[in-house]
This record gives structure tokens, sequence and C-alpha cells, in this order.
């Protein structure tokens, strides 16, 4: 069953996979509490494509498993394996929180690269799951390190370490230790931009401004002055959205990204800096469900990452998405990594392109749509 399953919508290459290694022993270490914990008593969270919520639900015959994930890709991904498989009423999506934890006996966790988001997420499993819940926590091995297990040892009693396979490993933990308040979200103030910032876990850069948006804010007096509609793609913390509302009262800005807690966090950070009523913030992969010619300007900081695998797949699904978007005439701001080198990609799929910035590390550039282009 594990052989059908694929990453769609997600970017699909041949080095990337719906299934892995890691996925795989999870299922065969937590085998014997899966089959004991009965339905409605199993949570799994971050699943990557489905492998662990329709391997657990086929090889035990489970009902009412609770799934949570961040990337909304991955949650469409499992919806459309669960329906391709004939799983779909198996399970329920749930946010982060009591609804997915309450009473549960068996946790499915692939470990997430943030030890803050770890955190946020031990921190749930301790407070709101049933006192003798086990978690079983995988990633493959050159994703882990000795820092998860000490994460995981603040929030639990015992954690164990799997022997590896396949260059996989889990950590199991039990005996939930009491919590305190929350740890999520967090704040923190950037008095040199008079924003505050709010950050769940798993959002990228947490609180802090990181140093590839510092530099393209360092251009915001220059991105295309006659603006009416902008959009934040990829927004994280929300800094771009808010810093370019606060900068211009007439404009209406779109906030986006596909992880649930950079929405959660961007949606903060517009109301504490008293921008909500122009920032909208939407949960979506690439801007798919924004119309075509909708937006005059694009914000971008675009990843490197697909999931844990280094892999531009994801940046040019943004790009492609941005040609169609953007009005004849508007313009997509984006900072990268310099020897990514995507300014030839983007000029192919949004328009004239020019470098406008160079530091030691990041390059700018503006992406102008042309005139007659119906979009890329």
């Amino acid at each position: 069953m594990l052989s059908r399953l694929r990453r769609y919508p997600d970017v699909e290459a041949e080095n990337l996979y719906a299934v892995d290694a890691a996925d795989r022993l999870m299922l065969d270490v937590a085998a014997e509490s899966l089959a004991a914990a009965g339905d409605g008593r199993v949570a799994v969270i971050d699943d990557g494509y489905g492998a662990l919520t329709l391997g657990a639900i086929a090889a035990h015959d489970l009902r009412g498993v609770r799934v949570h994930q961040d990337l909304l890709t991955g949650e469409q991904a499992l919806a459309h394996n669960a329906r391709v498989v004939g799983l779909a009423d198996r399970y329920a999506a749930h946010e982060l929180g009591r609804r997915l934890l309450a009473d549960v006996r068996v946790v499915l966790l692939r470990l997430p690269r943030a030890l803050s988001g770890l955190a946020e997420i031990a921190d749930a499993i301790a407070r709101y799951a049933d006192p003798e819940v086990e978690v079983f926590a995988g990633g493959r091995d050159k994703y882990l390190t000795p820092a998860m297990n000490d994460v995981l040892g603040e929030y639990f009693g015992s954690v164990r370490a799997s022997r590896g396979r396949q260059k996989s490993r889990i950590l199991t933990a039990t005996e939930p230790k009491p919590v305190g308040e929350p740890p999520f979200p967090v704040c923190n103030r950037l008095d040199d931009r008079d924003l505050e910032v709010v950050a769940h876990g798993a959002a990228f850069s947490g609180p802090r401004l990181d140093i590839g948006t510092r530099y393209l804010l360092e251009f915001l007096k220059r991105m295309k002055p006659d603006a009416r509609e902008a959009i934040d793609l990829g927004c994280g913390t929300g800094i771009l959205a808010v810093a370019l509302a606060k900068a211009r009262p007439g404009l209406r800005v779109t906030a986006t990204d596909q992880s649930a807690a950079a929405v959660a966090s961007s949606r903060a950070t517009a109301a504490l800096n008293a921008v909500a009523d122009r920032v909208t913030v939407l949960r979506d992969d690439a801007m798919s469900n924004a119309p075509d010619n909708s937006a005059d300007l694009v914000l971008c900081n675009p990843p490197f990452h697909v999931g844990a695998a280094v892999h531009t797949g994801s940046a040019i699904k943004m790009f492609q998405q941005t040609g169609r978007v953007l009005r004849p005439g508007g313009e997509l701001w984006t900072v990268y990594n310099s020897h990514l080198n995507y300014r030839g990609v983007m000029e192919r799929m949004v328009g004239k392109t020019e470098v406008i910035g160079r530091n030691r590390k990041f390059t700018v550039t503006r992406s102008v749509r042309g005139l007659h282009d119906s979009g890329r």
C-alpha cells in the first residue's frame, strides 16, 4: 500500500520520496503499541505525505486517527493518498492542541527541523495526552541531533533511542512531566523597525528578523510605489507584510504561507502591530488560490529546502505562480542566497529581471511582468 503513495501536490522529483526508511521504521517500532491503542487513541503529527497515518490505519484497522500537519502540501497529499487507497474516512485533521491530543495513547511524530517546533509539539503532548502516552518520534540520521533528545527530555521523564536501521532512528518518549504556561507563541520587539513579532515554534526564524528579510527591507521604499494590492509570499511570521502595511497606509497586503504555524504567527503579528484590518493572512500553497492578474506587488524570501532536502523546486513553483498572479507591469521583489542564481528562472517565469542589490551573501532582484504577457 505504501508504494502507491505520492507527494502530489508537493514537488515531485527523482530524489524526493513520499515514503522513506524513517516512516517504515517508525511503523515497525510502534506496531505493538498501535495495535493496543484502539480506535480514537492515536495521533499523528507532521506526517510527510500520509505514510504514517495510512500505514498505521491499514496495518491495525484503526479508526478515528487524529492528524496534525503543519504544511498544507502534506495535508493535501495525505487527503489525496487516502482517497486513492480508500481510507479517507479513517482519520480527521486537527490543529495542534487539545482536540488533537486529548486521551491519546500513541503519538507518531516526524521530528521537525526546528527545535522550537519540537518544543511546542512536546509541550502540547505532555499537556493534553493520556498520562500513559507513548511518543514515537523519528527521522533520518542526518537530520537528527542530540539536542532533540534534550528537548524531549524537558517534557518527558523517559527518552530512549532505538537502534538505527537504514540510516534512520526513533526516539521513544514516555512519562509526560507536569507543564506550566505554554511556551509558545513568543514575542519579540524589533526596535530598529518599530515592529513587534509573534512566533509559534515551527515558524521560520522564530521571533527574530532573519538576515535575508532584513536586507530585502532596505529596498522597501523602491517597491512599486503605486501598488494597491501586495502579497507577502511565504510570509513566515509576517514581518514583510506588516512592515509594508505600516509604511503604506493605502496598501492592502495578503500574507500567504503553507505552514499553519506561520499563518498563526503572521495573524498575531499583524494584530499586535495594529494592521490586521489591512493584512489578510491565508494558508495557501504558493498562491495557488490567488486569481490571475490580481496583485501589483509580490515580495518573496523563498525557501531552498523541500522538507529536509535541499531542493529549489518550491522556489521555482513560487516564481511560476507569481508570473500568473501579477498584473501587467507588476513587480516581484526577491531576496535569495546568491549562489542559487535564480535570476534566469525569474526572467523566464515572471519577466525582465534586474539585480537591485547584492551583499556578501544575498542578492535582491526586481522582476517586472511584461505589459503583454498573459502569465507564464
